[in-house]
């Protein structure tokens, strides 16, 4: 038996539509031993959000605590000539704790970058390769809305992090940690924007499914100048949903890295000394464990992985895995992900699969 309550318990009506502006100060987080010299001073920006408000009109919105979704724009000073400015367009979610006073966002985008690497003019950008990368970013924000009037105040912690997903050498990348304080606006106050909630008596769950995913992507070795390459992912997994919100994942998947190949080449010719094998199979076969976090088309995948035939390691054996699927229909989904090993990215995949 369903049973769906709706409960008006808000005094007033809220906007469907807000904004936020932010501004940050920070440190960089001296990760690697090779960007230490590029830490010089405190980077500072703005963060500016524009958000959708959800009211429980659909199942999952009321689930997730009314969470609002929207884009946002970042720019951030380096203040460091050599790693330049970041411009940066994100996607985001914003989730509620606390009586809705504490907000954590989520956001997945593409940063430019107004000064990368470059053998002639700025040899000592270790950190990025290329102008447009991935960039993801966190805030933990306090926040209270309709302070005076509709407009509010917020304040709290920000972790962006800036990386070529290794499609181009060099690539070690940025984390920035950071204060931000700002100020928030809701549009459009209306009696038809009031919370609906739902009390689902159901336990949800379905049987196994089977997944099968192709994956591609370009990446870079190590060695600058080396070259892009493209790269393949075949995955074939099963997952079990036992909940609304969650399902469990078991699954196996080859890897086809063209850049390992040349990479492997270019080490028995190079270093002799070595020993490398220039025929060494290029290939590997890895097996996983994962996660996967349904919002509503969209869900959110947390991978760990273990190879099992990788001829020439140059990574360890252990792999990762971050990523996001939205669901075309019932069974059709796309993927993209960032693959790791540990603090080192691989590759970020884009991909297509079917789920039966």
């Amino acid at each position: 038996m369903l049973v769906a309550v709706a409960a008006f318990a808000q005094e007033t009506p809220n906007g469907k539509f807000s904004v936020d502006a932010n501004y940050f100060y920070g440190n960089i987080i001296p990760h690697r031993k090779s960007i230490q010299h590029l830490i010089t001073q405190h980077p500072v920006g703005i963060m500016i959000g524009f958000n959708r408000k959800t009211f429980g009109d659909e199942r999952w919105q009321s689930g997730y605590n009314y969470p609002d979704y929207g884009f946002s724009f970042h720019y951030q000073d380096m203040r460091n000539e050599t790693l330049g400015e970041m411009f940066g367009l994100y996607g985001h979610y914003n989730f509620y704790f606390l009586k809705r006073r504490l907000m954590f966002r989520v956001g997945q985008g593409v940063a430019y970058n107004t000064n990368p690497y470059d053998r002639d003019t700025n040899f000592r950008n270790y950190a990025y390769g290329m102008h447009l990368m991935p960039s993801t970013y966190f805030m933990l924000n306090y926040t209270k809305p309709d302070l005076w009037k509709n407009v509010g105040v917020q304040a709290g912690l920000t972790f962006i992090h800036h990386s070529n997903a290794s499609m181009k050498a060099p690539n070690t990348s940025t984390n920035t940690l950071a204060v931000n304080v700002g100020l928030n606006y809701t549009f459009g106050r209306s009696e038809e924007y009031r919370y609906i909630s739902e009390n689902d008596t159901i336990k949800y769950s379905e049987p196994i499914k089977f997944n099968f995913a192709f994956k591609g992507g370009v990446n870079e070795s190590d060695i600058i100048g080396s070259g892009q390459y493209p790269y393949y992912a075949l995955s074939v997994y099963a997952d079990k949903r036992w909940s609304r919100k969650s399902a469990f994942q078991f699954g196996a998947e080859v890897f086809w890295p063209e850049y390992l190949r040349e990479h492997i080449r270019f080490k028995s010719i190079a270093y002799p000394e070595e020993n490398v094998d220039g025929d060494t199979d290029y290939r590997k076969v890895g097996v996983f464990i994962g996660h996967e976090l349904f919002i509503n088309s969209l869900s959110i995948e947390a991978q760990a992985g273990y190879y099992v035939y990788a001829p020439f390691d140059t990574t360890g054996m252990l792999y990762q895995r971050i990523g996001a699927k939205y669901y075309i229909s019932d069974k059709i989904f796309s993927t993209i992900g960032l693959k790791t090993h540990g603090a080192k990215a691989e590759v970020m995949e884009m991909g297509v699969g079917i789920r039966l």
